[in-house]
């Protein structure tokens, strides 16, 4: 693991947002094993309640169920806590063209009401979701931070507004807040039922099912797939990195990239499927090709991921394969 020698006072304590999602319900466990205390918070809008439950009679865990756009509610979660790792929010860029103002209000207000949350009680680091959907229609590859194009969706406005928040609050206010630019993160707990699956579980559970996948467009669009263990590990050397890191974003991810037609020719022989896919017209608010410069998180949070496409591919298939 990256992030095995990160090692905080026993006592510390954190807060995850959005604990019972995909990528809160993975922080929880993690800093879990390692024997720290933990406090979800979570409105099950997107989350499950078995990425809860299965925590609950942890002694080092506490879980409010509650909504972030309510303040004190935030003030309640954040009370006595060291450190937040804020992930709370709606993802989807299709779902945000649709109903843009519902965006709004959870991933810009609910967003700020945790900030301020956290400013009022002096917490320590503000670690924080963003995502790689800011660098919006830039052609340029790999994708570096501070050369980012024009937005395309309602959902990439709301995170490029929550790296205004914490650049603000940074500067402002002295609450050191770190983004982090996530890259199509993909591993186990990633919802393969939802509307808006994300490709990888919603391809393994059609596949497994007998089921033709439609592919947006051609399927040569590009993506910097980013297995979860390297999501939890930039979200933990955040919480120490240097005071010069904060008020920035940085791109997480592991620096490669593979279509949509690779990474589905590679799930068919690792599930023995030998199905056409079906090429239907692209989605709107979607970006072309995806790829990240990890030189910054590097320098700045100490960064160095170990889990490449094709090493943390063969986990998820696995996970996947016995829960579904």
């Amino acid at each position: 693991m990256g992030y095995e020698n990160v090692i905080f006072p026993k006592e510390t304590k954190f807060l995850v947002t959005g604990a019972a999602g995909f990528i809160g319900s993975n922080l929880v466990e993690a800093l879990l094993n390692m024997g720290y205390q933990v406090r979800g918070l979570d409105n099950f809008s997107t989350g499950k309640k078995e990425n809860v439950e299965e925590f609950l009679n942890n002694p080092n865990y506490e879980f409010i169920e509650g909504d972030i756009r309510n303040f004190e509610i935030c003030l309640r979660a954040c009370d006595g806590i060291d450190y937040v790792l804020h992930q709370a929010a709606l993802g989807s860029v299709p779902r945000s063209m649709k109903e843009p103002l519902i965006y709004e209000d959870n991933n810009i207000k609910g967003t700020s009401n945790m900030m301020e949350a956290a400013r009022q009680l002096g917490i320590k680091r503000f670690v924080y979701a963003s995502s790689s959907s800011v660098y919006g229609d830039s052609k340029k590859l790999p994708k570096v931070e501070g050369e980012e194009g024009n937005i395309l969706s309602p959902y990439a406005l709301t995170k490029k507004v929550n790296e205004q928040y914490g650049k603000l609050y940074t500067e402002v206010y002295g609450l050191g807040c770190i983004g982090l630019r996530y890259f199509n993160v993909f591993g186990r707990r990633q919802d393969p039922y939802s509307q808006y699956a994300a490709v990888i579980p919603k391809f393994i559970k059609a596949l497994k099912n007998g089921e033709q996948v439609e592919i947006y467009g051609d399927g040569e669009q590009s993506r910097d797939f980013t297995y979860i263990e390297n999501v939890i590990e930039a979200n933990l050397k955040s919480c120490l990195a240097q005071k010069i890191a904060c008020g920035q974003a940085y791109n997480i991810a592991y620096g490669e990239r593979f279509t949509v037609n690779q990474m589905y020719n590679l799930m068919c022989k690792h599930l023995g499927a030998n199905l056409k896919p079906k090429y239907v017209a692209p989605r709107a608010g979607d970006i072309k090709h995806s790829l990240a410069d990890i030189s910054k998180a590097e320098k700045l949070l100490g960064y160095k991921p170990d889990w490449d496409f094709i090493k943390g591919f063969t986990e998820a298939v696995k996970w996947y394969m016995d829960k579904i």
